[in-house]
């Protein structure tokens, strides 16, 4: 819990992005279960199909704040103008053999694309990474998301491993899964260049 506290006194704080927007940076908390189910909502039905989790029913929002209070999960939340623009989730493991292993999962608003905003709060997710002491990250994706796997291949993960029909989708198709990785020592060096 002592690191989780560390992590909270880096945020809330504005970062600028290539664009010159503000972009305010902050921690998720119990009270942002609304704000986090009407996000979700709105999210084109494709990016939906790919999410480990259902975040579109209250439940799945509820065991994320539970998560969050126990310290398995972090959320930062990028908010633009008062809205909700993006998050980026570390989880984390009670596992002894993977406990210095998290794993990332960070979405953008359909509005928000394009702008850097992904990059950027990806960056933040490393940082708080490297607070806890995390030696590795891990990002999970389908075969069927060239675009999410280019924008961890651009940041220096690497697929580590090609899982056939591993997944099904929301549809109940079955899906190869990717896990792709990257040592977080020297990453937030590769975002900002």
């Amino acid at each position: 819990m002592a690191k989780k506290n560390q992590v909270g006194q880096q945020y809330p704080k504005q970062i600028k992005l290539p664009d010159g927007r503000q972009v305010s940076i902050r921690l998720m908390g119990p009270e942002d279960r609304d704000k986090v189910l009407r996000f979700a909502r709105a999210l084109p039905a494709d990016d939906l199909l790919f999410l480990r989790t259902d975040i579109t029913d209250p439940a799945t929002i509820e065991e994320w704040v539970q998560n969050l209070e126990r310290g398995t999960t972090i959320t930062l939340l990028a908010e633009m103008n008062g809205e909700l623009a993006a998050y980026a989730s570390i989880h984390l493991t009670e596992a002894r053999w993977t406990r210095s292993v998290g794993e990332i999962r960070v979405n953008t608003g359909a509005g928000y694309r394009g702008i850097s905003l992904g990059r950027r709060l990806t960056a933040e997710i490393f940082s708080v990474a490297r607070s806890l002491g995390l030696r590795k990250i891990t990002a999970q994706m389908t075969n069927d998301q060239p675009g999410a796997r280019a924008v961890f291949e651009r940041l220096g993960f690497r697929v580590e491993a090609l899982l056939a029909d591993w997944v099904e989708d929301r549809r109940g198709q079955p899906r190869d899964l990717i896990i792709m990785t990257h040592d977080v020592m020297g990453l937030s060096d590769q975002v900002e260049a």
